[in-house]
């Protein structure tokens, strides 16, 4: 077993997306190979509503699936097939947009103002970027959550881990979408297929990440300070990019730490990309563009 090294970690950078919605970048719209078969990944957190509720109106997809993740407050959605619906603390919505869809997401705060969530856009490739659009909705209650023995709770979004499975499938990328809380001074190892890109994003609390194997002898899943071992640090909203490995070990700090480990098949396709739209090639963006200029975007 090899523990997957710290390429680096990278703070997530306050953006404007939507109507004016600030929210924070983790990455996106830059060099994707490292992140391969994920796009961005957007970190929605705001306990004022006038930084958040102009929201997301009506905007096109195709080519990706994105993947919307609600901590806090609520999403209302529609799209151009006619479906609608309301996303609460908890839920996952998994949007196939395939050959083209027109949606809009719009957040509303919980009673306190507070809104929280996350999104991150997966590609698909060349064989899939034009089938049918579909949708996944999923309640939070429909998550397994597993609780080990030392108090650490694995909310399964998608993929399986420790025996559950999680209710999202059939995504083209193969991901693994997990929702990670390690209580305050606890290290744990956790398993990721050595053949997926991976990446961690924390999101409460703080902890150091190892950047080596353990030496011989150490317990990994104990508590306690392990000398001789270089670690990486990492806090509230940081992105923290691995090597190639089939573990990661994250140390706790005194608060504890909560984070997504998301990891995926890479595509190892070529990526042309504009806004919202990402195909393959410069010919079929400029295509999909023009279709959407002419009303001929959404295909029956």
């Amino acid at each position: 077993m090899s523990i997957r090294p710290v390429k680096r970690i990278i703070e997530s950078v306050p953006t404007l997306e939507g109507a004016g919605v600030k929210l924070r970048r983790a990455f996106g719209f830059g060099e994707t190979a490292e992140t391969d078969p994920f796009l961005l990944f957007d970190d929605f957190r705001n306990e004022r509503p006038a930084d958040y509720i102009a929201g997301f109106p009506w905007h096109p997809h195709r080519g990706i699936e994105t993947i919307t993740y609600v901590l806090a407050g609520t999403v209302l959605h529609g799209d151009s097939l006619g479906n609608s619906g309301q996303l609460g603390a908890g839920d996952i919505q998994w949007m196939t947009a395939g050959r083209g869809i027109l949606h809009q997401e719009m957040p509303q705060g919980d009673p306190t103002g507070r809104m929280h969530g996350f999104q991150l856009w997966a590609n698909l490739p060349s064989s899939l970027k034009m089938t049918t659009p579909r949708y996944q909705d999923v309640g939070g209650k429909d998550m397994p959550e597993i609780v080990d023995d030392d108090g650490t709770r694995v909310r399964v979004v998608c993929g399986s881990f420790w025996g559950k499975k999680g209710p999202v499938d059939g995504i083209a990328a193969d991901p693994t979408y997990l929702d990670v809380s390690v209580p305050a001074g606890r290290r744990k190892t956790l398993a990721v297929d050595a053949r997926r890109n991976a990446f961690a994003y924390v999101f409460e609390g703080s902890g150091s990440f190892r950047d080596a194997s353990p030496p011989l002898g150490v317990l990994t899943d104990q508590p306690g300070p392990v000398e001789n071992v270089v670690r990486e640090q990492a806090g509230d909203r940081s992105l923290v990019l691995f090597d190639a490995g089939d573990e990661v070990t994250v140390q706790a700090g005194d608060r504890g730490i909560r984070f997504l480990l998301v990891s995926g098949t890479p595509i190892e396709e070529p990526v042309a990309w504009y806004g919202p739209i990402v195909m393959n090639t410069e010919a079929e963006l400029r295509q999909a563009y023009a279709e959407l200029r002419a009303g001929t975007f959404i295909k029956k």
